[in-house]
């Protein structure tokens, strides 16, 4: 066990993401402007690790795109920084898309309490990524992205393994390249951003790109699922002022409907801007345009062009 332990710490120690950024290593003898400019200029790093993985993004957002058409679900699973980004990015789609919460989830290793304090003993339990997979009875329209930056994180991992034995489709996040974590899942998005300005501090550049990753495939896969219409948000809910005046501007730009056009007609719809859309763009009624959603699974575009007018 002790031999084992001592080649896993050397291997981890082997990693890019882990190792010491040579511009950096007088960082605490640098003035403020000179730190700031070295991480500066390291981010810059993050979106051109990011544009050589976009095939596999690509390929991870049509993946998503087919389970949720088909009453699947998007689960992010991780720990430590790669938990939190997921559990964000899982958290924005329902305000973003007004999806059900049950369509984008998270699990993050120590549970809910993890997002605000640190947890790093259950990222080493195998165990409990299973045990706490199971619980979401991953099944074969669901995708499972298992975000780690070393690509080694014990529980997710596991988490990963269990989805793909209970024949989810899984994914990798990761940094570094023939990891555990890519082994596990049926294929890996590998953003290759490098030391870190502080060394093996993964909530740098490593979070940064992962963030971007998840951003691009839940925003493509939404898309691909007509929930946009154009580059508008057409799905959002008028759950406030601000958002019915959001809904009411996305109507106009739509549309090109006047300002109380556009209010009377998402009052019309039952506060409902897919619906408010259709009216307004086909000249149907609400019974109508709610009709052509549901026969398209709430494809905007695709409603608009199967809609009839009374």
């Amino acid at each position: 066990m002790k031999a084992k332990k001592e080649k896993e710490t050397g291997e981890l120690r082997r990693l890019r993401t882990e190792q010491s950024h040579p511009d950096a290593d007088d960082l605490d003898r640098k003035s403020s402007l000179e730190i700031a400019s070295l991480i500066n200029a390291e981010d810059a790093v993050v979106a051109l690790a990011v544009r050589r993985a976009l095939p596999q993004i690509a390929r991870a957002i049509d993946l998503v795109a087919a389970g949720l058409r088909h009453g699947g679900r998007l689960i992010y699973v991780g720990a430590g920084t790669s938990g939190r980004i997921g559990a964000l990015d899982a958290s924005e789609c329902p305000p973003t898309f007004n999806v059900d919460p049950r369509t984008v989830q998270y699990i993050i290793a120590g549970g809910p309490k993890a997002l605000a304090s640190a947890t790093e003993a259950s990222e080493d339990d195998e165990e409990l990524g299973r045990a706490e997979m199971r619980k979401r009875k991953p099944g074969k329209y669901d995708v499972v992205i298992g975000i780690a930056s070393s690509g080694r994180t014990p529980f997710t991992v596991a988490a990963v393994a269990e989805a793909r034995r209970r024949g989810a489709k899984t994914v990798a996040l990761t940094c570094n390249r023939k990891s555990p974590l890519e082994r596990a899942a049926h294929f890996a998005i590998v953003t290759e951003v490098g030391p870190e300005v502080l060394a093996g501090s993964s909530r740098m550049k490593a979070g940064t790109a992962h963030k971007m990753v998840l951003n691009t495939i839940s925003t493509g896969a939404m898309t691909r699922l007509g929930y946009v219409y154009r580059n508008l948000m057409v799905n959002v809910s008028p759950r406030n002022e601000k958002l019915t005046q959001r809904a009411i501007s996305i109507l106009e730009q739509a549309t090109g409907a006047d300002s109380k056009t556009a209010g009377r007609t998402l009052e019309a719809s039952g506060g409902r801007t897919p619906v408010a859309l259709v009216m307004l763009a086909t000249g149907v009624n609400r019974t109508q345009a709610v009709a052509a959603l549901k026969k398209v699974k709430g494809h905007v575009r695709q409603a608009i062009a199967a809609a009839k007018p009374m």
